[in-house]
């Protein structure tokens, strides 16, 4: 476990001492175990800034704590004047790729190991690039050669496990690894965005909540945690702290096209009045409707006529009343009990929102399609790997499939509460990708 530091941010900034990792590792711990102390480190970087003929080692440590305040287009230039050694080389990797410039990150990372950085550490900062670009394969066989101390730090287990699920590894043993890193440092950033982003397709909200708040109090903060942090305090209706995240995000980086246009929607949001315990009962009621019957442990007989019937969720089943079930072939008294008792279970009532059955979706024209495409309308949503945001709005509009998705328009999708042009273009660059489109495209 990390132990408490106690750390005078003006002194270590400031000071004429050295300046290196250990000293970086401290202003990192403090900021962590208070996030007010990031005040005084950016008050400090502003007077280190002022100072009149900076050595090239004040412009290294300039440059260093800068990155650590998000401030990456600042630090690659103060950098570029510092000394050129080691410690500058492995801080310009690490802004290069903060500013998704990855080829420059591997050869600043090359530099500082040729320049004595410790090689374990840019080995680790290698892996993570090449995971970026695509090359996860390679960076797992660079991982698998890093020996030594650093692999009793955070950063192996976390490197480790996020490449495992960028190959799509088990994903217990994915988790088992965040958890290891965790253990080292808790407030690891990116070990607790990677929890986060597990918990939320697990359908674990409250959990995901909490890894993204904590992982939302160190620095250099992980952009996907403040962007999904702030969806989430959308959803709570809590616009101040949502826009709070995407200015955070945008303070790094000025031109990020999601936080702008989730920081214009959430200061439109903050407009409206919602009563909220409504609001959150409706969302857990869509999620509960939303679930597939295939779920529930079912007789053959009763799951068999739901199939021909075209009932895919507890929602179906609500808007169908006992007369139609039992007109269906084979379909008893029997199976109306089970089906009776799975629902009275959780709440819910045969034929409760009859009232509301959904339009039927015009039929797919698959015809245009080849054999391939069509094997993947029944595949599962979540096979698309949404953002937070756009899930949700999956969850709202009652889509398991790919196939029922691409039977909505854009229209019909922007029409959804906190779905945007952002995210319908995400849709539909996840549909591209599968030779799919949505219908009217």
């Amino acid at each position: 476990m990390v132990q408490a530091v106690t750390v005078d941010i003006r002194e270590v900034v400031l000071s004429n001492q050295t300046f290196g990792p250990q000293d970086i590792d401290k202003l990192q711990r403090a900021i962590e175990e208070d996030f007010t102390q990031a005040a005084l480190l950016r008050d400090a970087v502003q007077e280190l800034q002022q100072s009149p003929n900076p050595s090239p080692a004040s412009m290294t440590r300039l440059g260093v704590c800068q990155y650590l305040i998000g401030k990456f287009r600042d630090a690659e230039a103060s950098l570029k004047q510092g000394d050129g050694g080691a410690l500058a080389q492995y801080y310009l990797g690490k802004v290069c790729f903060q500013l998704d410039e990855y080829d420059r990150a591997l050869q600043y990372y090359e530099a500082a190991e040729k320049a004595g950085y410790t090689p374990e550490w840019c080995q680790l900062s290698r892996a993570e690039v090449l995971r970026y670009v695509g090359r996860k394969e390679e960076a797992l066989q660079l991982l698998d050669n890093i020996f030594g101390p650093v692999e009793q730090h955070a950063e192996y287990p976390y490197q480790r496990a996020a490449t495992l699920a960028a190959i799509g590894g088990n994903l217990p043993e994915v988790l088992a690894l965040y958890q290891r890193a965790l253990q080292v440092n808790p407030r690891h950033p990116g070990a607790l965005f990677g929890l986060a982003v597990e918990s939320d397709r697990m359908g674990h909200d409250s959990l995901a909540f909490d890894y993204y708040q904590r992982g939302a109090s160190v620095i250099p903060a992980h952009i996907g945690t403040l962007i999904n942090l702030g969806l989430m305090y959308e959803d709570r209706n809590d616009f101040v702290r949502a826009q709070a995240c995407y200015r955070r995000v945008l303070e790094t980086a000025p031109e990020h096209p999601q936080a702008r246009l989730y920081l214009k929607d959430a200061a439109a949001g903050g407009n409206v009045l919602y009563d909220e315990d409504s609001q959150k009962k409706n969302e857990r009621l869509a999620q509960l409707l939303n679930v597939p019957v295939t779920d529930f442990e079912l007789s053959v007989r009763s799951r068999n006529c739901l199939q021909k019937m075209g009932i895919r969720t507890l929602g179906d089943l609500t808007r169908v009343s006992e007369q139609a079930l039992l007109s269906s072939k084979n379909f008893g008294e029997t199976s109306l009990i089970e089906i009776r008792e799975m629902l009275t279970a959780r709440g819910l009532q045969l034929g409760q929102f009859a009232h509301e059955k959904k339009e039927a979706d015009p039929p797919l024209d698959l015809t245009g399609m080849t054999p391939d495409q069509q094997m993947l309308l029944d595949r599962p949503i979540s096979e698309l790997n949404l953002s937070v945001r756009a899930r949700k709005c999956m969850v709202r509009l009652q889509l398991n499939t790919i196939g029922e998705l691409i039977r909505k328009t854009g229209d019909d999708l922007l029409e959804c509460k906190n779905f945007g042009v952002t995210s319908l273009t995400e849709v539909r660059e996840k549909l591209t990708a599968m030779n799919l489109k949505l219908r009217g495209d």
